[in-house]
C-alpha cells in the first residue's frame, strides 16, 4: 500500500500503525505518531488501520542539552 511517511511516499506491507512502527524498527517509548494531522495515542496503534494515501508523521523525541 502507498502512504506518505514524513513527507516521502513509501510502499509498505503494514496494515496498522503498530505494524509500521515495528517494521521501521522505531522505539515506541519516545515516538509520537500523527496520522492525517491527528495524533494517535500509543495504546491505539494496534487498532488504527492504515489506508492507501494516508499521511503519517513519525516524530522521535531526543533528550540532550
Amino acid at each position: 500500500m502507498d502512504i506518505v511517511v514524513n513527507g516521502v511516499q513509501e510502499t509498505v506491507p503494514a496494515r496498522t500503525v503498530a505494524e509500521l512502527v515495528a517494521e521501521k524498527g522505531l522505539a515506541a517509548g519516545a515516538l509520537v505518531v500523527e496520522l492525517n494531522q491527528r495524533i494517535i495515542k500509543q495504546e491505539q496503534w494496534p487498532q488504527t488501520r492504515l489506508q492507501a494515501g494516508d499521511r503519517l508523521e513519525l516524530l522521535s523525541f531526543v533528550g540532550g542539552g
